[in-house]
């Protein structure tokens, strides 16, 4: 089996250490539900006790592990004030550098089914999905094999197949699609945790985030808080790829220098000029800065980034940052849910502008203009968050490549040619 399984081919899992607890410490280790009780012991009994779980999740100060980093608490008493929930965990990962979610449920599924059965006790919920997208073969392989070793309550959880696309796990658009329409986010009320899957409260998490939920059960907030800093506690599963010596996911405290992670990718393979942080819809930070960053989202909101998809890309000093940024741009444009005219006509146009600076042929400097003008029609206009994450990437990529934009300019460009570095292509799904 791929330790990265279906989403990123070229990186191997990275050995975590004696520190790991989401993560085995070998790629090779059995995953059965036997290993599984001899590694964590069993869950405490959960019927009952959901409001001493959600104290518990509370004082660990757990925050969401699938992007935005809301915290967990809040949401958990969102919806299990409202009664007759639905748990929804969210495996989808439509970030196509990221690996995270895939490499948890290929190599640890029972400890995400812990995270539901725990997360599902908590706030008194009886029905409970797992949501994957429709190509994770592997991760529903695994999980589908863990259930069937499980008694009792986990022979409830569902797994559902949700279409390819990059947007279809925002948790509206996952709630759109399991009541039978399109999967597609908005920001009209009601939100899920008000009236979601069959009309119920519905808690979408992240499998990461349940699993470190299934892990306090056990545990407590103290044992939590014990990894990470005063106010990130606990570890954080990272996809790192680009100009290193063996890409993979890693589990590292949170707050541990960005440059702590390089290291134990075997370190750079190349020089490295920028680092991309949070994927797709993150931010280039320089190398010298980014090395250093804690990675913590106060530490990289000083720089004007974010955690978000827990992706950090290397780019090499002979690759082109404003060519990538271009590259990723069109993939979002495509990847839109065509809702609105930010979507449907803005970031195409923002596409189109991008690729001619790429181009370093003519029309650059007009191209330069058109984007701030279109970036002010765009900004804060969406349907949902799509375009106003595409235009967080293209201002930091004219930002920190400030320099080679100018080359282009000129009609130059300092990278070789050489291949992409970052991954775009794929089949597009329909929406149902």
């Amino acid at each position: 089996m791929s330790a990265l399984a279906e989403r990123a081919r070229d990186a191997p899992l990275v050995a975590t250490g004696t520190a790991s607890r989401l993560l085995p410490r070998d790629s090779r280790e059995d995953i059965s539900w036997s290993t599984h009780l001899e590694r964590y012991g069993p869950l405490p009994p959960l019927a009952g006790h959901g409001e001493s779980l959600l104290s518990e999740v509370e004082r660990s100060g757990l925050t969401g592990r699938g992007g935005a980093g809301f915290p967990t608490s809040v949401k958990l008493r969102a919806v299990a004030s409202r009664g007759s929930a639905v748990v929804v965990a969210n495996g989808t990962e439509g970030e196509p550098a990221s690996a995270k979610d895939a490499v948890l449920m290929a190599h640890n599924p029972h400890l995400v089914i812990d995270g539901v059965l725990a997360a599902a006790a908590a706030v008194g919920a009886r029905k409970a999905i797992i949501a994957l997208s429709r190509r994770a073969s592997t991760s529903a392989a695994q999980l589908t094999r863990a259930l069937a070793e499980r008694p009792g309550p986990a022979q409830a959880i569902r797994i559902a197949g949700v279409p390819d696309r990059f947007v279809a796990g925002e948790e509206s658009a996952l709630v759109h699609w399991l009541n039978g329409g399109p999967a597609k986010p908005t920001f009209t009320p009601p939100r899920p945790f008000e009236r979601g899957v069959d009309g119920r409260p519905t808690l979408v998490q992240n499998v990461e985030t349940l699993a470190n939920i299934g892990l306090i059960a056990r545990f407590g907030a103290d044992w939590f808080r014990s990894t990470g800093t005063r106010s990130e506690p606990g570890t954080a599963l990272v996809t790192v790829r680009g100009a290193v010596a063996r890409a993979g996911v890693l589990e590292t405290g949170l707050g541990a220098p960005v440059r702590d992670l390089i290291d134990r990718c075997g370190g750079l393979a190349a020089p490295p000029q920028a680092l991309l942080m949070g994927g797709y819809f993150g931010s280039w930070l320089p190398a010298p800065v980014a090395l250093d960053v804690p990675l913590s989202t106060e530490g990289l909101r000083q720089h004007g980034a974010s955690l978000g998809a827990r992706t950090i890309v290397v780019l090499g000093r002979d690759a082109c940052g404003i060519a990538e940024s271009a590259r990723i741009t069109r993939y979002l444009a495509g990847e839109s849910a065509g809702q609105c005219g930010p979507c449907v006509f803005g970031l195409p146009a923002v596409a189109d502008a991008l690729e001619i600076v790429a181009s370093a042929g003519d029309g650059v400097s007009a191209a330069l203009d058109r984007l701030p003008r279109l970036g002010a029609q765009i900004a804060g206009r969406g349907a949902c968050h799509h375009p106003d994450g595409a235009l967080e990437l293209v201002s930091s990529a004219l930002r920190v490549f400030a320099a080679e934009v100018e080359l282009h300019r000129r009609g130059a460009c300092s990278a070789p040619a050489a291949a992409p570095l970052l991954p775009t292509h794929r089949e597009r799904s329909d929406w149902r």
